[in-house]
């Protein structure tokens, strides 16, 4: 696969209508809600979610088929988050990996002040899990009870990883002293 990552541009009705149909036509297990909605979709839309003054999203393409979406948040600040989606059918192919791989160096590029970049998964999404070391992400978190499921029905442990700039600079992973608590 030869990936390509193209800006979502939200003055465009039929991006705006590819958005919608995007994420209503799949499940997405590991975010807030594994489920969206046509009206929540619209209303994501329609508010910025995903294209603003610290927002950018992209379309994960290969070829003419769109294989996910990668929206990048909090921009104008030094620690910014993701949210990676790719579509089931093609999950557990490397496409997680590789877009990784690609909003870390397009971040650091783009962003000279940014320090470090974050994100957090549930503790039960071993894919997202493995992809973050692989990709240099390091645990740096672990908050327990920390993702309640959208329909209440059960609340799930989250972790969070982060990549700083100066490791990614020199391909290394530093690790949190765990150790440092007060006697």
């Amino acid at each position: 696969m030869e990936l390509t990552y193209r800006r979502f541009d939200p003055s465009e009705a039929s991006e705006a209508d590819a958005l919608i149909a995007f994420l209503t036509a799949d499940t997405w297990p590991f975010h807030g809600a594994a489920v969206v909605g046509a009206d929540q979709a619209r209303r994501w839309v329609a508010d910025g979610r995903f294209d603003g003054g610290d927002t950018r999203t992209f379309w994960i393409t290969d070829g003419n088929d769109t294989l996910g979406l990668v929206r990048l948040m909090d921009l104008g600040d030094s620690t910014p988050v993701f949210d990676l989606r790719i579509r089931t059918r093609y999950r557990g192919r490397g496409v997680g990996g590789q877009a990784l791989v690609w909003l870390t160096a397009y971040l650091f590029a783009e962003f000279p002040a940014i320090r470090r970049i974050e994100g957090t998964t549930r503790q039960d999404n071993a894919a997202m899990r493995r992809t973050f070391r692989r990709c240099g992400y390091v645990k740096e978190a672990h908050y327990r009870d920390g993702w309640p499921a959208a329909d209440g029905s059960a609340v799930h442990d989250a972790v969070g990883y982060a990549i700083l700039r100066r490791d990614w600079l020199a391909g290394t992973t530093t690790t949190p002293v765990w150790d440092d608590e007060p006697s």
